[in-house]
């Protein structure tokens, strides 16, 4: 399915409420919110009632989704990450008191927290990594949308880590570079 496609269920949702466009994009996008949440290293027991929280946020919050900001994966991807965040404060707070919580600890633990969408709210991010090269496509979208570490990216396409490393930095400059050209 396009993403236009998508943007268009959940206009859908927002208008009208549609059931139907919402449980479409829920079997599309639950099971993908699912394995980013436990790439993050959440427990799966966990991961699935942050999958259902995000949906459910989504479902709410169906009006303040703007397709001209980001696509809805980015935004069901973002709301996911943003909830998984803020149960991580949420956990150190009741283990550790207030004190962590608004402490140096605190910001160590959630800077851990990888973003896979970091430049998301570009709306030409997905054309500037469909422009790339195939296998560096394929490493930045592994590395950031997937939350894979570069040694088991390199393990799984059967590269050196320093190939991994070096061709994901090649990447980031043409994508950092395209979406300037964007911006401009």
């Amino acid at each position: 399915m396009e993403p236009t496609d998508w943007s268009e269920l959940m206009t859908r949702v927002a208008r009208t409420r549609d059931a139907v466009s919402f449980m479409r994009m829920y079997e599309h996008f639950a099971p993908r919110l699912h394995h980013y949440l436990l790439g993050l290293g959440v427990p799966a027991a966990r991961a699935e009632d942050l999958v259902q929280d995000a949906m459910l946020h989504a479902w709410r919050g169906a009006r303040q989704f703007d397709p001209r900001r980001a696509t809805l994966s980015t935004w069901l991807f973002r709301i996911a990450r943003n909830l998984h965040i803020d149960s991580v404060r949420r956990a150190a707070t009741a283990a550790h008191g207030d004190e962590l919580a608004s402490g140096d600890n605190a910001a160590v633990n959630l800077a851990q927290v990888p973003s896979p969408e970091a430049y998301a709210d570009h709306v030409g991010l997905t054309r500037a990594i469909d422009a790339l090269p195939a296998l560096q496509a394929r490493l930045v979208r592994m590395s950031f949308l997937e939350a894979r570490s570069h040694g088991e990216i390199a393990s799984e396409l059967h590269m050196p880590l320093g190939s991994v490393k070096s061709s994901l930095r090649r990447a980031f400059a043409r994508l950092q570079h395209g979406l300037t050209d964007l911006a401009a």
